[in-house]
């Protein structure tokens, strides 16, 4: 896909004008209605400044709730994965469904590329290019004003009463906060982090590396193995034959590759939107019927790889054993067959497991997980794992009335997937959980101060808005409170 022209600096700016403008027409000009707690400096800290933090942000000072913090370890311009390790070359989706603007068209990614390249450069452009849309969220950073306190690492949350106590590292100090409420938006991070298969896991480090985190410049003329036959499998391997790659052998455990996505029937807004209120048993059956089918690596990605002709791939060929081999590493395949390479790949996908985040180590097995609520086959473990959230992506007690503090972290991170049947931070998902976050937030925030806001309901009423000179002269002659004043 051509790169289109140099954006066009002015007409964003004017853009990022108009968008301000229009959140002052429709009244979400960020009126703080949240009376201040004593001894509590956040009533909300949002942790990841990736699109879905940014959404999330917005969106909380969109309904009026202030002493918003929005962090994110990454330095500016590196949050998320957009430029990290988003492999793909273009979306998923084609254009891109509403994102992370929450209704506000001049904030759509469609008022930015229009204003960026033209209206009818949109109107040709049939996917988005992944570096496209990084700049998009970029600029919706910018233009929707929020800020964000980069270079800030989010490593322990210390329950208090009535608060938690969060404490930071940047810039090689460290520095305690305290907050009402906490949003992990952290993505992959939030869950464990990569998957690193049995059959790797005592190699050298020098020998292989997980699709989350490599430089495919770095293996330039070298022969790399990838174990797995998903979406991040065939980006990498696209990745690893652009920048040069010797030779590229993708092992794939099934006989044939998944050639469609067991989620498609999911694709529609009921499911999006309500998903999360069916029952647990119904919820559990199909998370676990979706997960026992092999994920679909999209035609693009696919396409991608094979155009190489140092590509391959290799069917049914799990691997038995793997150990090192003199510069390289040997590969034992189930069948018998033996196999060496200079690298290996894993595009084996991520941890579920919000008790492997070590911030919430202090209370880790408090949180409940699916496997404390269904029963879990064998095969299902590791989904079972992820942990089982309220409607609001809040946090549950594995035992009641243990841990109610839990009820104020609402889980925005990739493992919250299981208990809300889609993918949590993607582009799609946003028009749907940031609301239903950012009303349940409002929500708990109100209720907690319902002594304050009962007082001022039921405060004495002023005589300020109404003067009585206003209309003492149309008055009835002999009126009681006329003749008195």
């Amino acid at each position: 896909m051509t790169t289109p022209a140099t954006p066009d600096i002015n007409a964003l700016a004017r853009l990022a004008a108009q968008a301000q403008a229009d959140l002052s027409r429709i009244g979400e000009t960020g009126t703080d209605w949240v009376p201040e707690a004593e001894g509590i400096e956040h009533n909300v800290v949002v942790v990841g400044a990736g699109q879905s933090g940014l959404a999330a942000a917005f969106g909380l000072r969109r309904a009026g709730i202030g002493r918003v913090s929005l962090v994110d370890a990454a330095p500016a311009g590196q949050e998320g994965i957009w430029r990290g390790p988003a492999r793909m070359t273009i979306l998923r989706t084609p254009k891109v469904p509403p994102g992370p603007e929450l209704g506000l068209p001049s904030l759509s990614f469609q008022a930015w590329y229009e204003a960026a390249y033209g209206v009818e450069a949109y109107a040709a452009l049939p996917t988005v290019p992944r570096e496209i849309w990084a700049d998009y969220v970029a600029w919706f950073r910018s233009a929707s004003a929020v800020e964000v306190r980069n270079g800030v690492t989010l490593t322990r949350v210390e329950p208090q009463e009535g608060r938690l106590r969060l404490h930071f590292t940047a810039e090689g100090k460290t520095f305690t906060e305290t907050t009402r409420k906490l949003v992990l938006a952290t993505g992959i991070a939030g869950s464990g982090g990569p998957f690193i298969p049995d059959v790797v896991a005592d190699l050298p480090g020098k020998l292989f590396a997980h699709t989350h985190a490599f430089d495919p410049k770095a293996l330039a003329g070298r022969r790399v193995a990838i174990l797995g036959s998903a979406a991040s499998a065939f980006d990498a391997a696209g990745a690893l034959l652009e920048a040069g790659a010797g030779a590229v052998d993708l092992f794939s455990r099934g006989a044939d590759l998944a050639r469609g996505s067991a989620m498609k029937p999911f694709g529609f807004f009921g499911a999006w939107e309500h998903f999360h209120a069916l029952p647990d048993a119904d919820r559990w059956a199909v998370m676990a019927h979706f997960r026992r089918r092999a994920s679909f690596p999209p035609p693009a990605a696919v396409k991608r790889a094979v155009a190489h002709a140092n590509f391959r791939i290799h069917l049914d060929a799990g691997w038995r054993a793997v150990e090192p081999h003199g510069d390289g590493v040997r590969i034992t395949l189930n069948s018998g067959a033996v196999f060496d390479a200079d690298f290996i790949l894993l595009g084996t996908g991520y941890q579920a497991d919000a008790r492997l985040y070590p911030p919430f180590a202090d209370f880790a097995p408090a949180i409940a997980r699916w496997s404390d609520k269904v029963a879990v086959e064998p095969e299902d473990a590791a989904l079972a794992s992820a942990p089982y959230l309220g409607p609001a992506f809040e946090l549950v007690e594995t035992e009641k009335g243990a841990a109610p503090f839990l009820a104020d972290i609402h889980f925005l991170a990739f493992s919250a997937m299981t208990s809300t049947g889609r993918p949590v931070g993607d582009i799609a998902s946003l028009r749907h959980n940031i609301p239903r976050a950012v009303a349940a937030i409002g929500r708990d925030l109100f209720v907690a101060d319902r002594a304050k806001h009962l007082a001022r309901f039921l405060a004495p009423v002023g005589t300020d808005d109404l003067p009585h000179d206003l209309y003492a002269g149309a008055i009835a002659a002999g009126d009681t409170l006329a003749a008195a004043e």
